[in-house]
């Protein structure tokens, strides 16, 4: 089943590389062009009230001029502070009303000092990228029709500006100022949705590896749950099976049987807290043993029928090797080595067995194991239909068999019917391994 998508394949280079250094570049070329605006409107300022001050112009007229263009200056820094502020996120940005009245008390004000002197009139200029920045450009292109006409009259009006130039001029800075104020938008808005992109993409990369450690944490939890299950509560209970055999043993005044009890569980609970040392040390260190698959089902094999005969069953356990043995890789080893593990201990506890015969089959392209038992049996197709795991902790092993197996890209059945015993059987692919001994 495919997994989806994974944080992985939204690498980091995906937001750093092209996407990210065409909007680094869009974010200079932006502030570029906002700081070459700025430095103009502060020029052709200085310039304009230069030339008052240095020209005949009377007293009342300059100190005037100075006034006004002061007031300017304040005005226009403390908007372009504000853009700035808000752009960098310190302050919230201001609405759409206040810099409508922002640019129109820059406008009025240019509009004054051009009354007071006509070597404000290139100040306009600079003003064109203003007016169409914030206002729609159906709002924007007439007024700096309007605009310009006003150069246009006030540059006409004074001494020797009776000429073409002085209407071409104003009209050819109009257009240039309309088409860079468009160019500008188009550039400001192509950068704010690639930034917005980048966003997204890093937002949904955060999210995917979220959801990638959720998906680890349970599939860690499922896998402790198997582990847990397929040895540590199998172990706990066979010694409750035979203590309870100890306990009727000692009721009856078998004391040689209750010690030879007591000797099974004292045995049993040793080889399960070396379990649990393994266990805990493979946590540790994130390295899954190796079993000898043979050897311990043959191991297996003998402490089922020393816990049956504890207990006071009569279980016999016999384990036949099929084809070349060859070398199984330490997955597909645990894996076999838990399916008989399991399987035999749900023949002690509930299928009343004679007798089991564990089947090792090497062919050429596949593993298989066999686990038979003569007991009475179940309705398969019932518990397959009640199979979810109960709130107990019971009801897990076939589940929880299947799902090794699976892992391992093979199958797994069980066959059985009242009276007719149980077949527990897994199938492996071969995979290639490095070569190890197999005893």
């Amino acid at each position: 089943m495919d997994p989806g998508p994974r944080a992985d394949d939204y690498p980091e280079s995906m937001m750093t590389s092209g996407e990210e250094r065409r909007a680094e570049s869009g974010d200079v070329i932006l502030r570029a062009l906002r700081l070459g605006l700025h430095v103009s409107v502060a020029a052709m300022l200085l310039v304009g009230v230069g030339r008052v001050v240095d020209g005949e112009a009377d007293l009342v007229r300059r100190v005037g001029v100075m006034a006004v263009a002061a007031v300017f200056a304040v005005v226009y820094l403390g908007g372009t502070l504000v853009e700035k502020r808000a752009a960098e996120g310190a302050v919230r940005p201001p609405g759409r009303g206040l810099a409508l009245i922002w640019l129109a008390t820059v406008t009025l004000l240019w509009a004054v000092l051009l009354c007071l002197a006509s070597d404000f009139a290139w100040l306009a200029f600079p003003l064109f990228f203003l007016h169409l920045h914030l206002l729609r450009p159906a709002i924007g292109v007439p007024v700096i029709a309007v605009l310009t006409a006003s150069v246009a009259v006030v540059l006409w009006h004074q001494p020797g500006g009776a000429h073409a130039a002085t209407v071409v001029g104003p009209a050819t800075g109009a257009v240039f100022a309309v088409l860079m104020a468009q160019a500008y938008r188009v550039l400001h808005r192509e950068n704010r949705a690639l930034r917005e992109t980048l966003e997204d993409l890093r937002r949904t990369r955060e999210q995917l590896a979220d959801s990638q450690r959720t998906a680890g944490a349970l599939a860690e939890r499922e896998r402790l749950a198997r582990e847990i299950h397929d040895t540590l509560a199998q172990g706990l209970s066979s010694i409750v099976l035979v203590s309870r055999a100890a306990s009727s043993s000692l009721e009856a005044g078998a004391v040689g049987d209750a010690r030879d009890q007591v000797g099974t569980v004292r045995r049993t609970a040793g080889e399960n807290l070396q379990e649990a040392r393994r266990f805990v040390a493979a946590l540790q260190t994130g390295q899954q043993r190796e079993p000898a698959m043979l050897d311990e089902l043959r191991g297996t094999c003998r402490q089922i029928e020393a816990q049956a005969a504890a207990s006071g069953a009569e279980l016999g356990c016999r384990l036949h090797v099929e084809g070349e043995p060859r070398p199984v890789s330490g997955g597909q080893a645990l894996v076999v080595l838990r399916v008989v593990q399991a399987s035999l201990a749900n023949v002690l506890a509930h299928a009343q067995a004679v007798e089991a015969v564990v089947t090792l089959t090497f062919v050429e392209d596949e593993l298989l194991v066999d686990v038979v038992d003569d007991g009475i049996g179940f309705d398969a197709d019932r518990a397959a239909a009640d199979g979810a795991a109960r709130n107990d902790g019971t009801g897990y092993g076939m589940r929880s068999l299947r799902e090794r197996v699976v892992a391992q890209g093979g199958t797994f059945a069980v066959e059985s019917a009242p009276g007719e015993g149980t077949t527990v059987t897994a199938r492996l692919p071969s995979a290639p391994v490095p070569a190890e001994r197999v005893s």
